[in-house]
């Protein structure tokens, strides 16, 4: 009976309590709703104009040619893709680039320098003395070439065609004092002495121009380095005379032969001259 007594105490114990605290719950779960207080209640819906976004389908689909005109089509295209493929090299290779590149190089080299200037600033630096330099052949260009073909007017090979005019006339016109190349190639080609600039292919002339550009870049990088190297010459030997035969040359000669380049403006002459090598 006392048992039964203090279970009957806890229920109405418990019966009393639980109430009270679902009470207290309810009151917190409603101040945490508008929390922080003066807070109001909201909810976020999605308009009904918006849609989802459309992603395209890509499909590839590969089948047989029916005439020839559609084999010819293809083959211009993949031809296309392979010029477009080797554009930079033809616009090092067929441009003044090559010089300029090379002879800034030289310079560095002569200077004595070997971080300073990085060679991707050098490189830039021939791009955009090239772009310069080539600025009217580019414009012929696109106004011969790109343009009519842009607008229909001609075709493929026409369009190339009229892009192959002006670049031969700038290689044409940069090897006019030395055509040995031009003569080399064609009797290893066993080809026939031409008669006119028309009368070399192509495939001739653009290693002839490559290989005249190695070589007039190496004529003047020969020249710049007479300079530099006579600085060496007399720094090396006054070393000897006091008998510092373990500082190397090297060091002491390179803050004079910059300053001598400081002084003479080497950097403006240097671009004139490249100038006036290939406006000639």
């Amino acid at each position: 009976m006392k048992s039964l007594r203090i279970i009957l105490s806890l229920l109405v114990i418990f019966s009393s309590v639980t109430p009270a605290f679902s009470q207290s719950v309810t009151n917190q779960g409603t101040q945490n709703r508008n929390f922080p207080q003066g807070s109001t209640q909201g909810r976020t819906e999605l308009r009904n104009d918006v849609r989802q976004p459309l992603v395209p389908n890509v499909a590839v689909q590969i089948s047989e040619p029916r005439s020839g005109r559609e084999v010819a089509f293809s083959v211009r295209l993949l031809v296309l893709l392979t010029l477009l493929t080797l554009a930079p090299s033809i616009l090092i290779l067929t441009t003044c680039f090559l010089r300029f590149s090379i002879v800034l190089d030289f310079i560095k080299r002569a200077l004595s320098l070997q971080q300073v200037p990085p060679t991707s600033v050098l490189n830039g630096i021939a791009f955009f003395m090239t772009l310069f330099v080539m600025w009217p052949t580019f414009s012929r260009i696109y106004n011969n070439a790109y343009k009519p073909m842009s607008d229909g007017t001609i075709g493929i090979e026409e369009a190339f065609t009229q892009a192959e005019t002006p670049i031969r006339e700038f290689m044409f016109i940069q090897m006019e004092k030395d055509t040995s190349y031009i003569s080399m190639f064609m009797n290893m080609a066993h080809l026939e002495k031409p008669d006119t600039p028309a009368d070399v292919p192509t495939y001739i002339l653009i290693p002839s121009y490559i290989l005249h550009e190695l070589s007039v870049a190496f004529k003047i990088g020969v020249l710049l380095y007479i300079p530099f190297i006579i600085v060496d010459m007399v720094v090396a030997s006054i070393l000897m005379a006091m008998g510092m035969m373990m500082l190397p040359p090297v060091q002491i000669s390179m803050p004079f032969k910059l300053i001598l380049f400081v002084l003479v403006d080497g950097w403006g002459l240097l671009t004139q001259q490249l100038f006036v090598s290939v406006l000639h």
